[in-house]
């Protein structure tokens, strides 16, 4: 017989069972009064319940709508980050970890933004002490004279310090051009590669791709040239059209295959966004079995231009891996700009990463290459390091943390962060811009993380100055909560079956 108690029991367990509530709260507001500060709503949480009355803008979250897995946000180790950052570690090491563990820290609930996608130049950048490539002797097509270690051991060391820190970092090497011997001007300055070095370049790639492996970095991706419709006789840069990139990535991929790197990808385009359509889609056709997908920087065109590829190739995958800000602009301005056209935007439009350019530099985006016209007016990094070991994240670092926090792993060695689908209704939902995702979790039976990156940019209220939080609906699964959304960007997460 069944107790009447034992009835009793099992009805109030089932509500409890299936009721999902929001405690953790990651916020960074207009007026950085909280800067990637984190709430936990215990004892009082945000329950969903029985839906009402819709807020000022309804989020409807969509989980059966699954999209791209994530890989993770980050900037570019040039030459001149990797040095600012190793002279700190011999001036002041405790700070030099300190920025490591803030900058690139994964663990869950860590106070810190868990970057993990890198880009690291191969050879010089205009940020860099000198031009060099790894084989500088003319002619010298049998690679006899590579040494990886032309590049400043300190961009090794200071690499392998963040693997120590972040032991999901991906590596995506990326050229800013062929040794000089290789191009028709005898430059790595400006100037295209003569077409009788397209396979002795797709070797010289392998080569690299060894020689950071004997380094212990093992690359995630590489890259067949940055920017390759951009010449500049003023730093490392080089000309390539696509049919010549679709040749060294064929190239390339066999002898990757061949040489124990077939779980490498190669990465094509690294370009801006106006040529979505273009270039990166010829190289598609010419090349689909040797490119994985492409990449885009921001300082043409928009993200929406992503869709051109997109839509021609559903099935390749879609990076974002450079934009940068200039010292001068305005705080809040910029994180808008960064949210809603890059972690935000760039992403609902099929972007597994998002990237800036310079990780660290001094407080005059030093040192850069000798006599380059590159970033003017000066590029602002991640962090500033100044030579007394002053140091400062910036809007850059605010806006990728509370990106990152939403598609890190729950589990350590876990899956990683899925964009689901996301809408917004309501009378002020143009003041929201939002992006949803779920995280799988190692054990099967435990609950899956359900995430949302939501920029509140009400700050102006008929032509005059007037931040405005907006109380929000979130509707998930026929149920609701409610928050209201400071001026600013916040992520905010909750568990579900």
């Amino acid at each position: 017989m069944i107790q009447p108690w034992s009835i009793l029991c099992v009805t109030l367990f089932i509500p409890l069972a299936i009721t999902q509530q929001i405690y953790d709260v990651w916020a960074t507001t207009w007026d950085r009064s909280q800067l990637l500060t984190y709430t936990n709503l215990s004892p009082n949480p945000i329950s969903f319940v029985s839906p009402g009355t819709a807020g000022q803008a309804d989020i409807v979250v969509n989980d059966g709508a699954v999209f791209q897995d994530m890989v993770g946000f980050g900037a570019t180790l040039t030459d001149s980050s990797a040095l600012i950052l190793n002279n700190l570690k011999n001036q002041d090491s405790a700070t030099y970890w300190s920025i490591l563990n803030t900058l690139f820290d994964p663990t869950d609930g860590a106070n810190a933004a868990g970057l993990s996608y890198l880009r690291v130049p191969l050879g010089a950048s205009d940020f860099s002490a000198s031009v060099y490539s790894f084989d500088d002797v003319a002619g010298d097509t049998a690679f006899n004279h590579f040494n990886i270690n032309r590049a400043p051991s300190n961009l090794f060391s200071v690499l392998r310090d963040i693997q120590s820190t972040n032991p999901y970092l991906r590596v995506n090497l990326v050229p800013w051009s062929p040794p000089a011997w290789m191009k028709d001007g005898g430059s790595m300055n400006g100037g295209s590669l003569q077409m009788q070095y397209t396979g002795i370049y797709a070797n010289y790639l392998l080569k690299c791709l060894q020689g950071f492996e004997s380094h212990g970095i093992s690359a995630y991706a590489i890259s067949i040239q940055n920017e390759p419709e951009n010449s500049n006789p003023t730093y490392p840069t080089c000309v390539m059209n696509a049919g010549q990139e679709a040749q060294i990535g064929t190239a390339l991929r066999s002898l990757m295959d061949a040489n124990g790197f077939s779980s490498v990808r190669i990465i094509g385009y690294e370009h801006n966004w106006d040529d979505a359509g273009g270039y990166p889609v010829q190289l598609m056709q010419d090349a689909p079995n040797a490119f994985s997908g492409v990449a885009f920087h921001c300082y043409e065109g928009n993200y929406t231009q992503q869709n051109a590829f997109r839509s021609a190739f559903p099935n390749k995958e879609i990076y974002f891996t450079e934009c940068s800000g200039v010292y001068g602009s305005d705080w809040w301005q910029d994180i808008k700009w960064y949210m809603s056209n890059m972690f935000i935007g760039s992403v609902s439009y099929g972007s597994m990463s998002g990237l800036m350019w310079n990780l660290a530099l001094d407080g005059q985006g030093n040192p850069k290459l000798p006599g380059t016209d590159s970033c003017s007016p000066t590029c602002r990094p991640v962090v500033t390091v100044s030579s007394d070991g002053s140091h400062t994240f910036h809007q850059e670092f605010y806006s990728m943390a509370q990106a990152s926090k939403a598609i890190l792993p729950r589990d350590v060695n876990g899956p990683w962060g899925q964009r689901i689908g996301v809408s917004v209704g309501g009378g002020l939902a143009a003041d929201l811009k939002v992006t949803a995702f779920v995280t799988g979790r190692t054990n099967p039976s435990d609950w899956r993380r359900f995430s949302l990156v939501v920029m509140n940019w009400a700050d102006t209220q008929n032509g005059a100055w007037n931040p405005t939080p907006i109380r929000t609906t979130i509707d998930f699964r026929g149920m609701q909560a409610t928050y209201t959304f400071p001026v600013g960007v916040t992520t905010l997460w909750w568990y579900a079956p």
